[in-house]
């Protein structure tokens, strides 16, 4: 990713797990779209991004995030978002919330997404 941008990328049979930290804003959004694009095409298509770590997200993360959203959408995939409070309060003052699927904790996304997968 960038330098304002890092995480690491855990790949399951059903899933993919990103840790991110660091800030998600217009500088890094461009990679990190090129990046995750290229993760969803891969698969597994259920993707949870772990975001419980990043300091800051602007208006071009918060696209990228719906993008990627639509993305996993297109091939049957979904997004789990971990979130803290900064990041809920970036999402909710859009009102994308709901779209997002923002979560408390990785282990609620994990099972989120072993229902979905079954």
């Amino acid at each position: 990713m960038t330098v304002s941008l890092r995480g690491t990328r855990e790949v399951k049979d059903d899933y993919q797990l990103f840790r991110l930290t660091g800030l998600l804003d217009a500088f890094s959004e461009p990679t990190f779209r090129k990046v995750m694009t290229k993760c969803v095409e891969e698969g597994p298509k259920y993707l949870i991004l772990d975001l419980s770590k990043i300091d800051f997200v602007d208006s071009s993360g918060l696209g990228a995030l719906v993008q990627l959203a639509k993305k996993a959408q297109s091939v049957d995939g979904s997004i789990q978002i971990v979130t803290n409070p900064r990041v809920t309060q970036t999402v909710k003052l859009v009102r994308l919330e709901q779209f997002l699927a923002l979560q408390p904790s990785v282990e609620v996304a994990i099972e989120n997404v072993k229902k979905a997968g079954s």
